[in-house]
């Protein structure tokens, strides 16, 4: 049999697991899945690869996995098995493992043991597990947690930042100069038009002495923006992204900044906007629905409408009487407030919500939509300059 073939039967083999093995062995000594090739890299044979993928998956039969006792060779715990899968698997392999570890299985020790917890790739999916089982959490391993989280955030708001800030600082002013050069901010008209005195007759070129860029015009006298985020567990990834985007809007002169979570219970979250590990542990996922309370708590914080929006995030799925949401978001449009209705504020914004409702809420006159935080800073700068 030919290496090729070798490795394609080692490969079906592992796709099938252990009750296989009476109708197909692996082939090559039980060592290779690379074609042609009898050898893992780091020593590791195709039954060792077994063990470690059957420490996941024989969990679908109900089995008892741990193997930390008994007298047999394997010891595989939550914690070998994390070192084992990273040392074998490229990064995309081990992230899907992780994660089906977690959401599939409720391997919660790996988010328990702050040894495991440390080797686990930070990413939003591990950010959502922890604010999910942080209950489970203390001592170290919080610790260990928190550092997670803290490290996430601010991938997040890298990602964010200079698209939101460019959508808000103000819109470009093309009367006057300004003294930060960007590309994006280039005056070519006025930049020939003031060099052309240096044009180089003789090689037809013109040289460059300055070159001008447009200015922006900020408007400083601030607007208050509350986001009112559902904390229910459908909404997760939208809980995540506005508490990154409310500490970017914090910082930004032109906007004072609250943030409110609810479920049925109205939180206040403004005083911790600079602290993002501080605002995403606070958050308590679950439990029902109250949009009309929170609404009303939002509008309590509007001081000045005209220079505020109030951009609520849910999947308008009220627990209480509709016409209560229906009355609330009325008053705060005819107060001159602007109501923004994200049905999604994920990096993908894939809405899921009730249709009927947000149909109700646009006839009353307010913007209803699924936005990424991007676009959401888009829509804020057009209110803002408009």
């Amino acid at each position: 049999m030919s290496g090729t073939d070798t490795g394609r039967l080692n490969r079906w083999r592992l796709i099938l697991g252990k009750y296989a093995a009476d109708q197909l062995a692996f082939s090559g000594g039980a060592s290779g899945v690379e074609d042609g090739d009898n050898a893992m890299e780091n020593g590791i044979s195709c039954v060792d690869l077994e063990e470690l993928l059957d420490f996941l998956y024989s969990r679908d039969q109900g089995e008892d996995v741990r193997r930390e006792g008994g007298t047999g060779a394997s010891r595989l715990t939550a914690a070998t098995w994390i070192t084992r899968i990273r040392k074998l698997f490229p990064k995309e392999t081990v992230e899907i493992l992780e994660r089906q570890a977690l959401e599939n299985y409720g391997m919660k020790e790996l988010l328990t043991d702050k040894e495991v917890l440390e080797k686990l790739e930070p990413n939003q999916e591990l950010l959502k597990t922890i604010l999910q089982l942080k209950h489970l959490m203390k001592g170290e391993v919080l610790e260990a947690a928190r550092r997670i989280v803290k490290k996430v955030a601010q991938e997040i708001a890298e990602k964010l930042n200079q698209d939101i800030r460019r959508s808000l600082l103000g819109k470009i002013d093309r009367n006057a100069s300004h003294p930060v050069p960007s590309i994006r901010n280039l005056d070519i008209k006025k930049t020939i038009r003031r060099n052309l005195k240096h044009y180089d007759q003789e090689n037809e070129r013109l040289q460059l002495e300055q070159v001008y860029f447009y200015g922006r015009t900020r408007r400083y006298s601030q607007w208050r923006v509350i986001l009112a985020v559902d904390e229910s567990g459908s909404m997760l990834d939208s809980v995540i992204h506005s508490a990154v985007l409310a500490g970017i809007f914090a910082k930004l002169p032109m906007l004072d900044t609250r943030l409110v979570i609810f479920d049925t219970q109205v939180v206040d979250l403004s005083a911790h906007l600079d602290d993002p590990v501080a605002t995403l542990m606070s958050i308590q996922l679950g439990g029902g629905t109250f949009i009309a309370g929170a609404l009303q708590y939002c509008e309590s914080l509007v001081e000045y409408p005209h220079r505020t929006m109030v951009v609520l995030i849910s999947d308008l799925c009220e627990g209480a009487s509709p016409q209560g949401l229906l009355q609330v978001s009325g008053s705060i449009i005819e107060s001159g407030a602007k109501l923004i209705c994200l049905t999604a504020l994920d990096k993908d914004a894939n809405p899921a919500y009730d249709r009927q409702m947000a149909q109700r809420l646009a006839a009353l006159g307010a913007h209803v939509g699924a936005m990424t935080p991007e676009a959401l800073g888009d829509f804020m700068g057009s209110v803002m300059n408009g």
